[in-house]
């Protein structure tokens, strides 16, 4: 009943951020990758005249970087310049991302002890598109004239 009131309690789908902005990297760029909206939460139900207290937290998170490679993490990743969870596009072109959460809970009866509630939920961003993109430097010498 504790599992099935965890999956019905509803938790958040955190929002998946990438770094450079505007959904457009370079090859050979470690490109950024983020989620807010993780922070752990409380929610309380009564099961059979019962108060059940659930302290839901997120368990892992996994980075799908649409390019064959993923990465699965215990943190949401963070904005420059702390980059921690960062994926290297090789090649140009254009991927969808995606963020899947996966939420753990302990709960305790009335104002008993914790435990640990069996199974997990994932929730997953909507797709994102970016555009992987080459450039070229472009290199002058002020003494000749050419800059």
């Amino acid at each position: 009943m504790v599992t099935r009131a965890f999956r019905q309690v509803g938790v958040p789908t955190p929002s998946l951020h990438i770094q450079p902005v505007h959904h457009t990297t370079l090859v050979n760029l470690k490109t950024d990758f983020y989620a807010t909206g993780t922070q752990p939460l409380t929610k309380t139900v009564t099961l059979l005249g019962h108060h059940v207290t659930l302290r839901i937290h997120t368990d892992h998170f996994t980075f799908t970087f649409g390019d064959g490679h993923t990465l699965t993490t215990t943190e949401p990743g963070n904005p420059y310049p702390r980059l921690t969870d960062t994926h290297t596009y090789l090649r140009k072109g254009r991927v969808r991302v995606h963020l899947a959460t996966t939420w753990a809970a302990t709960y305790r009866i009335d104002r008993g002890t914790w435990h640990t509630v069996a199974g997990t939920i994932t929730t997953t961003t909507p797709d994102q598109r970016l555009r992987i993109t080459t450039a070229t430097p472009v290199l002058t010498n002020p003494g000749n004239g050419n800059g």
